[in-house]
């Protein structure tokens, strides 16, 4: 695969970025219920996001990329690495707000089989980030240019990629024959300011009657109202009601920045879906991958008075102003 040069750029700086400290997060698994702690380290540039899996019997720790090609399961939620020597499930809320806050590298250290689902959104990450802010790095950013359409079909429902000159554009609709969530559709260019104010905060979703049927299959075993807004008939149950009037397809907007995250680089393209899921998300990124004539890997201009001698971290940004939720 050849690599060029891309005049313009998207998702802010030219140079990539990690996290000025670690930071860390403790909660539940939305579908283990089991307590997991998760630790988000800096790493250098080039590193890309990768998770160290501990709290495995018999090991001292599992790296697992997080790449399309380490994806085993997408069923509720998308499941990186082997169950059997090392995984790390419900990646996606977690993926998302590294990827809407432009962060290109870091080291994820977790003790458990699955990231907490905190509040059901990404602004918990978002936050934690905020505290600790983004350091830019001496190397360009990478990104992943699509160069021509791809697509995938499943049901009734699809997911394509689509050229674009300098962003990363998602199309996401949903229809549902629920009147409370019924036909939807947001159009986002994805940038850190807008990926705060516009998607961060909206929340994983299900509806009461399939409850049980998820039990059984041992999902959502740690599912609430303080993390899931709940659905019933023609009624959202959650007392303090929804955070948008649309916050279902801005949660499944949520999902598919971070399922799309797994290509391993920014991506300058056209993504859209309709009802689409982390199934979707992943096979769309599969069949871009397989055709090596679909996309290109294009470094964003470098200027010399924004590279960081020796390579070193150029400057600590703050990580991109107040919630405006």
């Amino acid at each position: 695969m050849n690599v060029v040069r891309q005049k313009t750029f998207t998702n802010g700086s030219a140079l990539q970025t990690t996290l000025a400290d670690r930071v860390e997060l403790t909660g539940l698994g939305v579908h283990s219920n089991a307590p997991v702690t998760v630790i988000l380290h800096p790493a250098d540039a080039d590193s890309g996001i990768s998770f160290l899996r501990t709290g495995i019997d018999g090991q001292e720790g599992k790296f697992i990329p997080a790449k399309w090609s380490s994806v085993t399961m997408t069923e509720l939620c998308t499941v990186i690495g082997d169950s059997r020597t090392g995984s790390v499930s419900t990646i996606e809320h977690l993926m998302s707000a590294l990827s809407g806050l432009g962060i290109d590298n870091a080291l994820i250290e977790i003790d458990g089989p699955e990231v907490p689902i905190l509040d059901g959104s990404a602004v918990r990450f978002v936050d934690a980030i905020d505290e600790v802010g983004i350091v830019s790095l001496g190397a360009a950013r990478q990104f992943v240019k699509v160069l021509k359409p791809v697509r995938v079909d499943i049901g009734r429902g699809y997911a394509e990629l689509l050229p674009a000159e300098s962003c990363f554009r998602l199309e996401v609709e949903i229809d549902f024959e629920s009147p409370v969530v019924g036909h939807q559709t947001r159009i986002f260019d994805l940038d850190p300011a807008h990926y705060r104010s516009e998607i961060s905060a909206a929340r994983t979703f299900g509806f009461l009657r399939d409850v049980e049927r998820l039990w059984k299959a041992g999902f959502a075993l740690g599912a609430s109202l303080e993390n899931t807004v709940a659905l019933e008939d023609e009624r959202v149950l959650n007392p303090e009601g929804l955070r948008y009037p649309d916050e279902f397809v801005r949660h499944k907007t949520l999902d598919a920045i971070g399922d799309l995250a797994l290509a391993g680089a920014p991506l300058i393209g056209h993504y859209r879906s309709y009802c689409g899921g982390h199934k979707l998300n992943v096979a769309v990124l599969e069949a871009l991958f397989a055709d090596s004539d679909a996309y290109a890997l294009v470094k964003a201009p470098q200027s010399r008075s924004r590279r960081a001698r020796g390579g070193a971290m150029a400057a600590v940004a703050p990580a991109f102003g107040p919630d405006v939720h």
